[in-house]
């Protein structure tokens, strides 16, 4: 077996994990870069072998740096199954073509506006191209043998982190391979804390959060202190968040803060459609999650979902309290981007950051103080408050990491450890070899290893 590292080494984005043996070929999750533009020119760059050659892609979870390049392995030449959960197949035929539509959206901006150094700008891939790939989906259940190849046997576990999120072990003649995906927290809002991993001779395990623990704040204490001080000042919170997960998590919070009347009865509202279609998923997978019917229904009427592009233009004219939640969860694109251009110059608003900011996004940038943001080829002040919840996180934090890879059944033969920012990556690596003794390595970009 062959294990060949061409993603999320060095950073948390663009997960692929191509494993090779006996002449068969399979990609574990096949994600798009986000972040510096030196990983987004990534996307660009072909494979280093045809996407023909790829027999199989088997998805840990649907958020897209683990499945947004799907879209565009198929527009090359790929043919082969996807094999996923059922809630990451359902939450995969959201984000693909809302991806290719982000895309479509921002090419025809920048040609429109003449910002970019293309010309003309193009999508990587488009809405069709996202639609189309789902066809190739093939959902497999926790906990269910299948061969997405033959000589190689496959089984999902929960990982937490968001629904239908696996870890995934990969079985052949003898040898094993332990894929963490991205772990969840212990005591997640949402999501029950990942299931224990199986026996494995080899690891691979994430470290966003390898360096750091989360804070042990009062979340709901601390987002409503947040409304209730902007709203004094007559600002609007903006919380760029994640369609899938963050987004869900928020409406609970700000559902149960307003029930309480630890918040004023101000208007909220989801501008995101497809966080909305995420939310009634949610109804669908209640053993995968905390949630019972009520709260479900609470979380789905707590806010007013925001569908048209008209409807998203008029919610830059507020000039009264509110809250918008609103895509993409580090501002990379999509509709919160127009929301700070329009509201970050204001001190009386506040923009509240709910999870992971990459290095190289402009969510990494507010949390670092910055004090312009560069939008649609303009600089935009930001004069309005930054809040960080980073316990809001879906990621486990460094010791949940240790926590989940300890319980291994028995010691792994190596571990490598990727989907973290290098400090983080290294940081893990050691704290793993202290407190197991374990072999441990921090896996590059191209790396090729025989199991």
């Amino acid at each position: 077996m062959r294990l060949t590292f061409l993603g999320a080494a060095g950073t948390v984005t663009g997960s692929k994990y191509l494993l090779e043996h006996d002449g068969r070929r399979v990609l574990v999750d096949c994600g798009l870069f986000q972040g510096l533009k030196q990983l987004r020119l990534r996307n660009w760059d072909r494979l280093p072998l045809p996407a023909s050659q790829v027999d199989a892609v088997v998805l840990t979870h649907a958020h897209i740096d683990h499945s947004g390049y799907l879209p565009a392995l198929a527009k090359q030449g790929f043919r082969g199954p996807v094999f996923s959960t059922p809630a990451t197949q359902e939450l995969a035929a959201l984000l693909l073509p809302d991806s290719g539509h982000l895309q479509e959206e921002d090419a025809f901006y920048a040609n429109r506006h003449g910002f970019s150094r293309h010309s003309p700008a193009l999508p990587l891939y488009t809405e069709q191209d996202g639609r189309r790939v789902l066809q190739q989906f093939r959902p497999r259940g926790f906990g269910e043998a299948f061969e997405p190849v033959p000589g190689l046997t496959v089984r999902f576990s929960p990982a937490g982190h968001i629904l239908g999120a696996a870890s995934v072990h990969v079985a052949w003649n003898g040898g094993s391979l332990l894929f963490s995906g991205d772990l969840g927290r212990d005591e997640d809002i949402l999501m029950r804390p990942p299931a224990p991993p199986p026996a494995a001779g080899h690891v691979v395990i994430e470290s966003t959060y390898g360096d750091r623990l989360h804070a042990r704040e009062d979340v709901a204490a601390t987002l409503a202190e947040t409304v209730r001080r902007t709203a004094g000042r007559g600002g609007i919170v903006v919380v760029p968040a994640f369609a899938v997960g963050r987004a869900q998590a928020l409406l609970y919070l700000l559902a149960t803060l307003k029930r309480e009347r630890r918040i004023p009865d101000l208007p909220l509202f989801l501008n995101s459609p497809m966080a909305a279609d995420v939310t009634d998923i949610y109804h669908r997978h209640h053993g995968e999650h905390r949630l019972d019917a009520s709260q479900c229904e609470a979380m789905c009427l707590c806010a007013r979902v925001v569908n048209t592009v008209e409807e998203s233009r008029k919610l830059n004219e507020l000039r009264f309290p509110a809250v918008i939640v609103s895509a993409s969860g580090m501002a990379t694109g999509g509709r919160v981007v127009h929301h700070l251009k329009a509201f970050a110059p204001d001190r009386r608003n506040t923009i509240l950051l709910a999870g992971y900011q990459a290095a190289g996004t402009r969510g990494a940038a507010l949390a670092e103080g910055a004090r312009t943001l560069k939008i649609h080829g303009d600089y935009v002040p930001v004069r309005a408050e930054v809040v960080s919840l980073g316990s809001l996180s879906a990621h486990a934090d460094r010791e949940e990491l240790l926590r989940w890879i300890g319980r291994l059944p028995g010691a792994p033969r190596r571990v490598f450890v990727t989907h973290g920012e290098p400090v983080a990556a290294d940081r893990l690596r050691l704290a793993i070899e202290e407190r197991h003794r374990w072999p441990c390595t921090v896996a590059e970009q191209l790396q090729a290893v025989d199991l």
